[in-house]
């Protein structure tokens, strides 16, 4: 887990959490990150990578935006400053960067969306913005100066015949220099400006879902776009793969939904994710399962449970895992963990590896 240093952990879930901003300094002391520029600028030549370049500065508003995957010359071609590469879901193939998540666990894992990297050149931006998501920014090299702001973070404050959502008028409010593994977190609605103070700006971005009102209750009348789902206070985090009943009486009250249609809404996969997924099925066509190994659960994998009346229901990728001879310790572990061993729990992992949902943890 990260380190919140002058506050505590359930401090920070109570005062700040989709509430207000907050600095982590060396919330990863000596952190070091998995991956260099160079092997990002690697990555975004992938098809499998969903990856951007951007280029332009608020001095001279001249912004720019061309998706991957690029070629070697594209880089070539680009000036000393002003310009960054992001790559999207870096989680999902690289090991290192999925391991990164758990120290986030604080926050429930079924909340989680995908872990984006950037890399700026010294002036690099993407200009300010606002999400409806929370996003934690951790310094992975290099250093970045951030700019915070609560005013005029509404949509009709975007700049015009531009291909990036930049707001036009952005006042400074609070202004932060971070470095390798200082943490920044920013919760939904709050403006942010990232610029590169240097030529070696990477930052790793972990980013929780946003559920807007009318894409969780389709049918749910006179439905506000900005409306979305708040979280409760979240007040456990040993068991990140629990949909707690606070959480489904938020969404309850609401619109009227079933704690599972709930469980089945937060952990259905994207278009991306499933076609990863897909992927990664038609190479396991010829595997075999092997009842002396360590299986973990796949990086685009969602994975969440409830407990009703003492009985759990385990939830995976928008789908009931139905199996009443799992026994309930066993699967609570797998799905707060995400891993287990197949000579110990024979049943789930063959189960598990039969829905093509795992893979072998000694191939990495």
């Amino acid at each position: 887990m990260i380190r919140f240093g002058k506050i505590s952990e359930q401090e920070f879930l109570a005062d700040y959490w989709q509430k207000k901003p907050l600095l982590i300094k060396q919330a990863l002391s000596n952190f070091i990150s998995p991956v260099t520029p160079d092997e990002l600028a690697g990555l975004s030549l992938e098809e499998e990578f969903e990856s951007r370049l951007i280029t332009g500065s608020t001095a001279d508003q001249q912004w720019s935006l061309s998706e991957g995957p690029f070629q070697e010359n594209d880089f070539s071609c680009l000036s000393e400053n002003n310009w960054t590469l992001l790559v999207q879901a870096v989680d999902r193939f690289i090991p290192e960067i999925e391991d990164l998540i758990a120290h986030f666990d604080f926050i429930p894992r079924w909340r989680f969306d995908d872990v984006m990297i950037s890399y700026a050149a010294k002036g690099g931006s993407v200009g300010p913005h606002f999400d409806f998501y929370d996003v934690f920014l951790l310094q992975g090299s290099g250093s970045r100066r951030w700019t915070l702001s609560n005013k005029n973070c509404h949509l009709d404050n975007y700049l015009k015949d531009v291909p990036l959502r930049i707001m036009d008028k952005f006042t400074s409010e609070q202004v932060f220099d971070v470095e390798p593994g200082d943490v920044l977190y920013v919760p939904p609605k709050v403006a942010h400006h990232g610029v590169s103070l240097d030529d070696n700006c990477t930052t790793l971005s972990f980013g929780y879902r946003s559920y807007s009102h009318q894409e969780m209750f389709k049918d749910l009348p006179q439905s506000n776009p900005n409306d979305y789902y708040r979280d409760p206070i979240w007040t456990n985090s040993q068991t990140p793969a629990l949909i707690p009943k606070s959480a489904f009486k938020v969404a309850n009250d609401i619109s009227e939904i079933s704690a599972a249609d709930f469980a089945k809404f937060v952990t259905k996969l994207d278009s991306l994710d499933q076609k990863i997924l897909q992927q990664f099925e038609y190479q396991q066509q010829e595997l075999e399962f092997n009842a002396d190994t360590i299986y973990r659960l796949h990086s685009v994998c969602k994975i969440a449970y409830i407990e009703i009346n003492n009985k759990i229901q385990c939830f995976v990728n928008g789908t009931l895992l139905d199996d009443h001879s799992i026994d309930k310790n066993t699967l609570i572990n797998f799905c707060n963990q995400r891993q287990l061993s197949s000579i110990k729990h024979l049943t789930l992992s063959q189960r598990l590896f039969e829905l093509n949902l795992v893979e072998d943890i000694q191939s990495d």
